[in-house]
């Protein structure tokens, strides 16, 4: 896959065969547009390309509200979608000027003069161009006059419920990954490089790799403890392996910490990783972050939560 990082660097296509959005966590509801856009692609010996914006449209049109947070980073995003099939991906830079643009000029000058759009795909009630105005109605009307096709894909449904970003969000939010899961179609996760913390969990015969998450905006779990999967490169190659452990997510009450920290307890690992990025995939929430009486007691507990860790991997033993 192509990334481009503006309009400009993107040479127009004879055949684009194109679908815009957010795709802000590339869902199920998303992936089911992609896997028509690239269908469509190739029957009609075109070339698929996916339209997206950064920062997302609400950062710049409402910069006073701070609570939006992103399923995925832009980088992670990216990766989901090569995985996809998609040709070609360009990265809009969401600017004021650009979320002034009325729908006639969304679609003349950046769908058919910039790109050579000659299929639009695109989710229910889609919408586009200032204040959100552009819509099937617009796409419709300029079809003939650029000669263009135009297919909707209808509103996506899992178990009677509406695929959303914000549903998504929100399961999130409440630790409910694998309801997020469920609405992925693959596990949430949190990539970083290793960070040194102050070693207490060393102590109590729990090291953990603390993760720094660059992306301000990318969203956090709530607080809790968490059995996961961690990716990284091996020792010595640039093979991807997998461990199995705990994170937990929170401020340490226990020992009156001040900051929200990420760590990981990686199960039967015990190198040193500082500086280098790992993935952890969350799998199931174990349960909420309390403080103990101390660290005798926080450390029966989270003997506990291996335990349950264990046993929950050895209740799905393909993960």
């Amino acid at each position: 896959m192509k990334i481009y990082h503006q309009l400009s660097e993107f040479k127009k296509l004879d055949n684009a065969i194109v679908t815009i959005g957010t795709f802000d966590g590339v869902h199920y509801g998303h992936q089911k547009i992609i896997k028509r856009l690239c269908e469509l692609a190739k029957s009609s010996g075109g070339e698929s390309v996916i339209l997206t914006f950064f920062p997302h449209p609400r950062m710049i049109i409402d910069p006073e509200n701070q609570d939006l947070k992103l399923i995925n980073t832009i980088k992670e995003k990216a990766e989901i979608l090569a995985n996809l099939g998609v040709d070609h991906l360009i990265i809009t830079p969401f600017t004021r000027d650009f979320s002034n643009l009325s729908a006639a000029e969304y679609i003349k000058n950046i769908l058919v003069d910039t790109i050579g759009t000659k299929q639009i795909i695109v989710g229910y009630d889609h919408r586009f161009g200032k204040d959100r105005k552009g819509g099937m109605k617009e796409l419709e009307e300029c079809a003939a006059l650029y000669n263009y096709k135009i297919e909707e894909i209808p509103e996506q449904d899992i178990n009677d419920v509406a695929v959303s970003s914000t549903k998504i969000r929100k399961a999130l939010l409440d630790g409910d990954v694998a309801l997020a899961e469920t609405y992925l179609g693959y596990h949430f996760s949190i990539s970083g490089p290793v960070i040194k913390g102050d070693k207490i969990g060393r102590t109590i015969g729990f090291p953990t790799a603390n993760i720094f998450v660059e992306e301000t905006y990318k969203l956090i779990p709530s607080d809790g403890i968490y059995a996961v999967t961690v990716e990284m490169l091996e020792e010595k190659g640039n093979n991807c392996v997998t461990y199995k452990g705990m994170a937990y997510i929170g401020q340490r009450p226990t020992i009156n910490g001040m900051t929200r920290n990420i760590e990981v307890n990686i199960f039967d690992f015990n190198r040193e990783i500082y500086g280098q990025t790992i993935k952890m995939n969350f799998l199931k929430f174990l349960r909420h972050d309390v403080k103990f009486t101390g660290l005798e007691a926080l450390t029966q507990q989270l003997h506990q939560d291996k335990e349950d860790t264990l046993a929950f991997f050895q209740q799905n033993p393909n993960l």
